[in-house]
């Protein structure tokens, strides 16, 4: 017997009960699954990190079992015990004052005088191996009219998709500055992806010579490829992004900023100040998230000065076959540079 035209409304509504029902189900259990994850990691040190996770997950399945009145007021009381850690976790705030690692230790800060920019605390390690090395914090004067252009490294140590970039400054009668944009650790602690999605490390702009930063992780650091690439960025506009880099760091000494693997990061960085300094930016893309494909990504956007395949481009720009064992060479800049096909 065929069903009836009145049954069939109320069998859509059923399902679309039902469906709702498993999607706020999976959202909760997300929530839960983060809001564990914030008592994990961002608990003050000392205290009892696990015993907190175990108390929300049985306060959560409580909630599940025993409540009464219908799984709305259950998933209700879930929201509930989760609202009450997120609220807890964004009173959270960063902060300069910690014991920093020694790479990590000065924070930069610059002058502005017109053109002219006097910047403190430009980074110049010397390396005897990744983890031993002697300090030392440059203050150097560049001139803005003088700066023209920009180039990227990129920077991979094992996956594809996961890189870091960052940015150098080129100057016609100096040598460039890098501005890199990375987590600030304190003593002892080791970087996390999972970390890095919670409150764990502050963000903080390295400004750094290149026989540093670069140097660094071709010469020192196992298992890094770092790629060199030339930007078709005007001068004009490079001294915008320069000059509002320079704000951000000075406004970051007095205003914190927490780092996110997400949202608050390299790659996001580098783009927030590239829109900021454009009246048309370019549309966001997902490859934005994925900073192993940000190469891929400019390059599609006409970005780089080349007129290679991707491929090509990208093999001739790997800067490791030739840019190491070159030392803290006053030309170590215009060294490198020379060496890399893609850059001639």
């Amino acid at each position: 017997m065929s069903e009836s035209p009145e049954a069939k409304p109320g069998c859509l509504l059923r399902l679309v009960r039902a469906f709702g029902g498993v999607v706020v189900s999976l959202l909760l259990g997300l929530w839960t699954i983060w809001a564990a994850g914030a008592l994990h990691y961002d608990l003050p040190d000392g205290a009892p990190n696990a015993l907190f996770v175990g108390a929300l997950f049985v306060a959560v399945l409580a909630a599940a079992i025993f409540v009464k009145g219908g799984w709305l007021r259950k998933a209700a009381a879930v929201a509930g015990l989760c609202a009450i850690v997120t609220g807890w976790w964004l009173t959270l705030e960063p902060s300069n004052d910690r014991t920093w690692q020694r790479n990590v230790a000065v924070e930069p800060w610059g002058e502005i005088d017109g053109d002219r920019v006097t910047l403190h605390g430009i980074r110049d390690c010397e390396y005897r191996a990744e983890l031993d090395y002697t300090a030392h914090w440059n203050t150097r004067t560049v001139d803005v009219s003088k700066l023209t252009g920009v180039d990227m490294f990129l920077t991979y140590w094992g996956s594809p998709w996961i890189a870091h970039p960052f940015l150098s400054f080129q100057f016609d009668d100096s040598d460039p500055v890098v501005i890199s944009i990375e987590t600030r650790m304190q003593e002892g602690q080791t970087y996390s992806t999972f970390g890095g999605l919670y409150r764990q490390f502050t963000l903080i702009y390295v400004v750094a010579e290149e026989r540093d930063i670069v140097r660094l992780r071709t010469d020192y650091r196992k298992g890094e490829d770092v790629y060199l690439y030339r930007l078709t960025i005007s001068p004009e506009r490079a001294r915008a992004i320069f000059l509002d880099y320079v704000e951000t760091i000075n406004r970051m000494k007095t205003e914190p900023v927490f780092y996110n693997v997400l949202s608050t990061n390299c790659t996001t960085g580098i783009r927030v100040h590239a829109v900021a300094t454009t009246e048309t930016p370019k549309p966001w893309d997902w490859r934005i998230l994925l900073p192993g494909k940000v190469d891929e990504l400019i390059y599609s956007r006409d970005g780089f000065e080349t007129t290679l395949p991707f491929d090509e481009y990208k093999d001739q720009s790997h800067l490791n076959p030739v840019g190491t064992g070159l030392g803290r060479v006053g030309d170590y800049s215009r060294l490198i540079r020379e060496r890399v096909p893609t850059y001639k």
